[in-house]
C-alpha cells in the first residue's frame, strides 16, 4: 500500500505538493525522520510526511498530547537514584513499577517528591551514605540519571578505581551491592563523545565487570510522545544470568507540538521580561529567533555573541505552536536558551514548562519559582521515563512487542568500536 512506502525527497515532496527543500527543512527540525535505503539515499515514510503536513497546515484536529500509563499490572520493583523532581520515577510508576526507595540530595526536589507521593520511601541524603546491600534479592530495576560529572580516568583498567569519586561510581556501587536484574543509566548525549568515547567505554567496561551485559542508545524524546526535542543517552545493563535481550523503545512516526501540550495549560507563576526585553521579543514571530530582528537590534541585543560562529538559534527564541519545543533548560528566560511563549510575549510559565516535560497538572513543585524551573528543566520527561520502564518490563518479563520496541545488537560495529576505545 502506497501510504506505507518510503519515498525519496523529490517523490515525497511531489506526493504532498511541497518543495523538496520543505521536506529537508522538516527533517532538519526533527519533525520527521529519514532512513537510508539500500543505496544509502534518504527516504521518508509517506504516512509520516502527510501527517506533519496536515498538522502544520492546521488540517488535523487530533491532539496527540497525553501522559502515558500502562494498563497491565506487574510486581516489578525499582530503586530510583538522583530522582530530582520525579520525572523518571513517575514514568516508571506509570509503567507499573513499585519503588522500594528513591534518593535525592536537593531539599526542594525532596519536598516535591514527598508532597506528591507521601507513601514513597524518599531518602534525603548523599547517595554515598546509602547501603544498597539491604535490597539484594528484592529489587528488579535500579535506575539512575547520574549527574554529568566529567572524568577522564578511562584506559587505566582500574575498574572501580577509574571512576571512584564520581556519581557514576555511586550508581555502579548500587548495582554491585543490590544486584538488580536490570540497571538503567541516563545522561546527556554529549557523554557519547566525551574524551573520545573513552568515558562511556569505561562505564560500560565497569558494568560488564560486575557481570552485566550492556548496551546504549540515544533516545530522541520528540519521537516518544514528548513535545520537546530532548536527546538522552540511555545505558541498559542486564545481569548475565537473566536470559533476555537488551530492549529499547522504538521511535514513533509522529511528534507532539507545543500547541497540543500547552494551549489549555492552567495559569501559573513564571518569570517575566523587563520592558526593554519585552519590546525586543515582540518583534520575533512564532518559531523565530534573533535572525528575525532588525540588524541594529541584533547587534545591540546579542553583543559579542553576534560576531561569534554557530547558529545561536536559542537567542531571542520564540517557540512555534506547530513544532515540539527546543530542549528546556533551568529557566526559560536565559539569553542563550530563550523559551518565549508562541503567542504571548513572556517566558513559558511553570505549568507550561511542566506540560512540555509531560508532568501532570496535579504534580506540585516545591520551592521558589526559580527552583521549580530548575527542577522541571533538569528532569527526565515523564513519558520518556514511561518508555524506559516499558522496555525494562519487557526485559524482565522476557517479552517483546515489535511494534513499540526493538532489540539492540551487542555486536554492532559502533558498539564494538566503543569497547575498543579503552582496549
Amino acid at each position: 500500500m502506497l501510504m506505507n512506502k518510503f519515498l525519496g525527497v523529490a517523490e515525497a515532496a511531489k506526493e504532498i505538493d511541497v518543495s523538496p527543500d520543505t521536506i529537508r527543512r522538516w527533517e532538519k527540525k526533527s519533525l520527521i525522520k529519514a532512513k537510508r535505503d539500500e543505496h544509502n539515499y534518504r527516504v521518508f515514510n509517506l504516512t509520516e510526511i502527510r501527517r506533519i503536513n496536515r498538522k502544520l497546515n492546521n488540517l488535523s484536529t487530533k491532539n496527540n498530547y497525553r501522559i502515558l500509563k500502562s494498563r497491565k499490572k506487574h510486581n516489578f520493583t525499582s530503586i530510583d537514584l538522583f530522582a530530582g523532581a520525579g520525572g523518571t520515577a513517575l514514568g516508571l510508576e506509570n509503567a507499573g513499577f513499585e519503588h522500594l526507595m528513591l534518593n535525592e540530595f536537593d531539599k526542594d526536589a525532596v519536598a516535591t517528591l514527598k508532597t506528591n507521593r507521601p507513601d514513597w520511601n524518599v531518602i534525603h541524603d548523599d547517595v554515598a551514605n546509602i547501603d544498597f546491600s539491604v535490597y539484594k534479592g528484592k529489587v528488579d530495576l535500579i535506575e539512575g540519571g547520574f549527574p554529568c560529572q566529567s572524568f577522564s580516568y578511562a584506559g587505566k583498567s582500574g575498574g572501580f578505581d577509574d571512576v571512584r569519586g564520581t556519581l557514576f561510581f555511586e550508581f555502579a556501587r548500587a548495582v554491585k551491592e543490590a544486584r538488580p536484574k536490570v540497571a538503567v543509566g541516563e545522561n546527556v548525549k554529549g557523554l557519547l563523545r566525551h574524551d573520545g568515547g573513552k568515558t562511556l567505554a569505561t562505564m560500560i567496561s565497569l558494568l560488564e565487570s560486575l557481570k552485566y551485559k550492556v548496551s546504549y542508545k540515544v533516545l530522541r524524546s520528540q519521537y516518544l510522545d514528548v513535545p520537546q526535542k530532548r536527546e538522552r543517552l540511555i545505558i541498559i545493563a542486564i545481569r548475565k544470568d537473566i536470559d533476555s535481550s537488551i530492549i529499547f523503545p522504538k521511535e514513533k512516526d509522529y511528534t507532539v507540538s507545543v500547541g497540543e501540550a500547552i494551549k489549555d495549560a492552567p495559569k501559573a507563576p513564571g518569570q517575566t521580561y523587563s520592558d526593554k526585553k519585552k519590546a525586543i521579543m515582540k518583534l520575533v514571530p512564532p518559531g523565530g529567533c534573533w535572525r528575525d530582528l532588525p540588524e541594529k537590534i541584533q547587534k545591540s541585543y546579542m553583543g559579542k555573541s553576534y560576531y561569534l560562529g554557530g547558529g545561536k538559534t536559542g537567542m531571542a527564541r520564540r517557540l512555534s505552536w506547530e513544532e515540539p519545543s527546543l530542549t528546556l533548560t533551568c529557566g526559560p528566560a536565559q539569553k542563550q536558551t530563550e523559551r518565549c511563549h508562541p503567542e504571548e510575549t513572556r517566558p513559558l510559565n511553570i505549568r507550561e514548562y511542566a506540560r512540555i516535560q509531560t508532568f501532570p497538572d496535579e504534580w506540585k513543585f516545591e520551592g521558589s519559582v526559580s527552583s521549580q524551573y530548575k527542577q522541571i528543566g533538569n528532569a527526565v520527561p515523564v513519558n520518556l521515563g514511561y518508555y524506559i520502564g516499558e522496555s525494562a518490563k519487557a526485559i524482565l518479563a522476557g517479552s517483546l512487542d515489535e511494534k513499540t520496541m526493538e532489540v539492540v545488537d551487542l555486536e554492532s560495529n559502533e558498539f564494538r568500536q566503543l569497547k575498543l576505545a579503552i582496549a
